[in-house]
């Protein structure tokens, strides 16, 4: 699933693309879509409304327009916005938003699980309980220990709670625990004040560092052109079991945490590594 330097990457090559322009018409093609809302209501919303900017939060896409609700894009698991000069020939292209003297959007979804819906009172849960930015300047480490507090859920799994912090996916969780030598089991609220610090940082430059190099792609993921991600070569652990750890040579490990994969050192990230 996209994650948040995916998304970032995704608005920022659309951002100077469609800030400006005013779509001619959303044309919906697959129900899946738009189960969270109304397809009349968003088709309306979008017609002939001015595109006036582009944002992210979490792991949604916002294209915000003058004097109409924003409408937010969730990409999920295989979902692309692609940009071409006609409607691609995908026989996954589940909506095109046309553009007046413009490009043409495509969203292009091959297991349908992505979505478009509006900001307006409507949105689902998952929207309206996004947590805390991690690149923001409110999350500090202090702010991150609060939300580590008392919690009995092994942190790197507490680290995809999107209520608690936005944006965190199985990919970034893996190598900010990695990079601050936090075992990904070890209980959140049991990390102690050096290891909180560790990993509030390598949490921010882990997400910095894959948002300058425009994502990852390990299979769907795609940016606007076409183009993947360049990020995959530069992850530590991530999809690496049985690989040497780059920091100690240890062969990295893989276990199962609530149905997801984690992978970590078993020796830099020992459990009996307190600081």
């Amino acid at each position: 699933m996209p994650e948040l330097p995916e998304v970032e990457t995704v608005v920022r090559a659309l951002r100077p693309v469609l800030t400006g322009k005013t779509i001619d018409q959303l044309e919906l093609l697959h129900p899946r879509v738009t189960r969270h809302g109304h397809p009349h209501l968003l088709e309306d919303a979008c017609r002939g409304a001015n595109i006036v900017a582009l944002s992210r939060r979490g792991k949604f896409i916002l294209i915000e327009l003058e004097n109409r609700p924003t409408v937010a894009v969730h990409l999920r698991m295989s979902g692309q916005l692609l940009v071409s000069d006609t409607p691609l020939p995908s026989p996954h292209l589940r909506a095109i938003f046309h553009l007046e003297d413009g490009p043409t959007l495509n969203f292009v979804d091959i297991r349908t699980f992505g979505t478009i819906f509006l900001i307006d009172g409507s949105e689902p849960d998952g929207y309206r309980t996004l947590g805390i930015e991690p690149l923001s300047s409110s999350f500090t480490a202090k702010r991150f220990g609060e939300i580590l507090e008392g919690r009995a859920t092994g942190i790197k799994t507490l680290l995809l709670r999107q209520d608690l912090i936005a944006g965190i996916g199985n990919i970034y969780a893996s190598e900010a625990c990695w990079l601050a030598k936090v075992h990904p089991a070890l209980p959140a609220g049991e990390l102690n004040e050096a290891q909180v610090k560790r990993l509030h940082r390598a949490i921010r430059r882990v997400l910095s560092d894959a948002v300058e190099n425009l994502g990852t792609t390990l299979s769907d993921f795609r940016r606007p052109d076409g183009e993947p991600g360049q990020y995959g070569n530069r992850l530590h652990v991530y999809g690496r079991h049985e690989n040497p750890c780059p920091r100690c040579g240890t062969s990295i490990e893989r276990m199962v945490q609530h149905g997801r994969s984690t992978f970590f050192c078993p020796r830099c990230q020992s459990q009996q590594l307190r600081d």
